[in-house]
């Protein structure tokens, strides 16, 4: 499976207020920078196609309020991990206020976080957003 162009595209559409974001692929699915900072993930389908934000320790209670389910999976051995990251609510898909306001809560997560040294050659694409018709 391939990632969603149409919704990258989308979020870049709707974030474009607050800067540029980017994105790297990865095992499938893709990671989203807004401005150099990552925000986001998004998988091509093993966990149902979706966008999943960043989160921490200081916005955790805003995303649990919100009822976004925390990002987990099982192990090769079996056993289940997680990642820092929260299921986006439904209503960034259509609203880009919401897009914005969401996104601004996972960069600041981002921003918190320590930073990972990038591995040589390896560039992140920038999206420009498309013109929807309709």
């Amino acid at each position: 499976m391939s990632i969603d162009e149409g919704l990258i595209d989308w979020i870049s559409e709707a974030l474009e207020p607050m800067g540029t974001v980017t994105m790297r692929r990865m095992m499938g699915g893709a990671t989203l920078y807004l401005n150099g900072t990552i925000f986001a993930i998004m998988d091509s389908g093993t966990f149902g196609g979706a966008l999943w934000m960043k989160a921490d320790k200081e916005s955790e209670a805003i995303w649990e309020a919100a009822g976004c389910r925390a990002f987990t999976y099982e192990r090769k051995d079996g056993k289940m991990s997680s990642m820092p990251y929260r299921l986006a609510p439904d209503e960034v898909y259509d609203d880009a206020d919401e897009m914005r306001r969401w996104a601004a809560l996972a960069v600041e997560a981002g921003l918190r976080a320590p930073a990972k040294k990038a591995k040589a050659g390896k560039k992140a694409q920038t999206r420009t957003p498309t013109t929807r018709s309709g």
